[in-house]
Order: structure tokens, then sequence, then C-alpha cells
């Protein structure tokens, strides 16, 4: 098999609303596809910012989700890469967003090559942004 990409992440939410705002008004998405009443779940979303899609859907009709938690196996964030860590930073939070995660009371610090910040989604999914692609 020879993987040529990866082709999308799926967030389940029981924000829905939130959800959707978040990752379009924040982050910039767009939606491509919204489908209500998706195999027994209220919304099946497809959004797209260039070559990355998410698909957020809500959970089965009648099936409470478990809260996110970084101790679960798997997935643990997504990390979005930008040119201007300051700039990107400033942008949500002129947006109102200011659910950022702090590492020693700092919300933007050094990381070995360069600067990283993280902020929650309303689901509770950990999104890092980070403005050095070598790791």
């Amino acid at each position: 098999m020879k993987i040529k990409s990866l082709h999308h992440i799926c967030i389940q939410t029981e924000c829905y609303k939130e959800s959707k705002e978040f990752y379009t008004e924040i982050l910039g998405f767009k939606v491509i596809k919204e489908t209500p009443n998706f195999h027994k779940r209220e919304y099946n979303t497809w959004l797209k910012l260039g070559e990355i899609m998410i698909e957020l859907q809500t959970a089965k009709i009648s099936t409470n989700l478990n809260k996110w938690s970084s101790l679960n196996e798997g997935p643990v964030h997504i990390s979005f890469l930008v040119e201007d860590i300051h700039e990107a930073y400033e942008e949500i939070k002129s947006k109102g967003y200011n659910n950022f995660k702090l590492k020693n009371e700092k919300e933007i610090y050094k990381v070995e090559n360069g600067y990283l910040f993280k902020v929650k989604a309303p689901e509770g999914t950990e999104i890092e942004v980070r403005d050095q692609q070598e790791i």
C-alpha cells in the first residue's frame, strides 16, 4: 500500500453549532457539505481549508459521547503550521476566542525549532498552531 496523503480528520461533537463556528469563523475552514439526518446523526459536515479536511459530526441520536481527554489513547491534538505565530494568535484573540492552553503561564511558548500555542475547540479537541515545520 502506498499512502498518498491524509484524507481527513473526523471530529465528533455534542456542541455542533459552537464547534462549526470555531472551525469556520475562528480557524477559517469553509463548509463544503452539510448533511442533516446522516446515518442516525443530526449532522455530518465536511469542512475544508486548503488541502486540509475535517469531517465534523454529531453523535448518533440518543448516544452520549465521552468528554475529550489527553489521557485517551489515539490522537492527542491536531497541529497546523502558520507563517507568523504571533499574527495567528492575535487573529484568534481578535475574534473573541480565548480558550488557550497555558505552559509555564504563557500562551505562546518556545519549542526546539520555533514557537507554538495551543487552543481548545468547543468540543475539547486540542489545536496546536506552530511556526516551524522542522521537528
